[in-house]
């Protein structure tokens, strides 16, 4: 009998009984290989009904899970090739296992845009209609819009300001003004803003602190807070009726550039609020004193605060920063030791024309209701 030819179809059931050709299996390609380069968009994970739009019936992808070219991660959902998916896998993931509308929301939606750091537990997906959540994802059932929801490192997500917003209904104002001040930092700009989505949804919880934290944005000093004591201090400070100072400045002593926590323009008054995380090994000690002494030689008065001494002695942390910023006549160092805007130098905002190329790149913050 003679040898099939190269273009006549064999039967393989490695593929759930479909049939292919010898030639398409030499090229490399074929299903396995349509698997692999979705996988590689999705960062190592596929949804079962995309293997079923592929091609993939039920006994394809059953044997497949069984050679462990296939790993289950949630119920439809598949990690491909092995077990080591990267955050964002896991992400995609839970999208997938919810719903084709569904977006990552909330806290890992945060995470995703770099507005805070990612905590691990429970992945947060809303949904547009109602569905049990699991131990791994917390299912929120809403009926997006489209300007609320967009793609971001090809994983769908609600935009910046739609991410806010729904966090301001668990958060306190403070987080929610960190919040702000970071996707100001990073330039994480959309066509719809905070204010449009206050109009849209006035009676929603979390408006007020929304509101206040766009208004304390546009009255206080700039910089952005980068640890959980700093976010701390905001609230310590007017609780005490201080004025805020410049987080996370930048300060020029003979041509050195240094990062300060907190700075009083005007007043040459420097804190540095030391939590353990950023502070607590030995070159890291040496580091910052050395610095203070620098910047003491320069004119600037270092203060260091702790996270135990703001819990344990309050008022006198607040009594001892009076008295050091009611010492405001002393000048500001030398003019080569100016201070420069806090956190790296921004772009400016964009512009008419640049906003249309990029519609995700305009104000969120600046535009009040109409």
């Amino acid at each position: 009998m003679p040898a099939p030819t190269a273009t006549e179809s064999v039967f393989n059931p490695d593929i759930g009984g479909q049939r292919q050709t010898r030639e398409k299996r030499a090229s490399g390609g074929g299903f396995d290989g349509a698997v692999g380069e979705l996988a590689r968009r999705q960062y190592g994970v596929v949804g079962r009904d995309q293997l079923r739009e592929l091609g993939l019936g039920k006994r394809a992808i059953d044997y497949r899970l069984e050679l462990g070219r296939l790993y289950l991660l949630h119920h439809g959902v598949y990690a491909v090739g092995h077990r080591l998916v990267p955050r964002q896998g896991w992400w995609m993931a839970a999208v997938l296992a919810s719903s084709p509308e569904a977006v990552l929301s909330h806290y890992s939606a945060a995470a995703l845009w770099g507005l805070r750091g990612y905590s691990g537990g429970a992945i947060h997906v809303t949904t547009p209609r109602k569905s049990t959540s699991t131990k791994r994802i917390r299912r929120h059932c809403s009926l997006l819009p489209a300007d609320e929801r967009t793609v971001e490192e090809g994983i769908p997500v609600t935009s910046v300001p739609r991410t806010i917003f729904d966090l301001a209904a668990t958060e306190p104002t403070d987080v929610v003004e960190s919040l702000l001040r970071e996707s100001e930092f990073r330039q994480l700009y959309d066509r719809l803003s905070l204010w449009d989505l206050i109009e849209r949804y006035p009676g929603r919880r979390g408006v007020r602190k929304v509101r206040a934290a766009l208004e304390r944005i546009k009255e206080e000093p700039a910089g952005r807070k980068r640890s959980p004591l700093e976010e701390r201090f905001t609230p310590f400070l007017r609780r005490h009726q201080l004025p805020l100072p410049r987080f996370n400045d930048w300060i020029t002593v003979n041509g050195k550039r240094y990062q300060v926590d907190c700075h009083w323009s005007g007043t040459g008054e420097i804190v540095e609020l030391d939590g353990w995380k950023g502070h607590g090994t030995r070159s890291a000690f040496r580091d910052d004193r050395a610095r203070d002494r620098i910047l003491r030689v320069a004119g600037y008065s270092v203060t260091r605060i702790t996270w135990n001494q703001l819990d344990d002695e309050p008022a006198t942390i607040a009594a001892d920063l009076r008295a050091l910023l009611a010492i405001t006549k002393r000048a500001e160092p030398s003019p080569e030791a100016l201070p420069r805007p806090a956190g790296r130098e921004r772009a400016a905002a964009p512009s008419a024309s640049a906003s249309s190329r990029s519609p995700r790149r305009a104000s969120t913050r600046h535009r009040r209701p109409r």
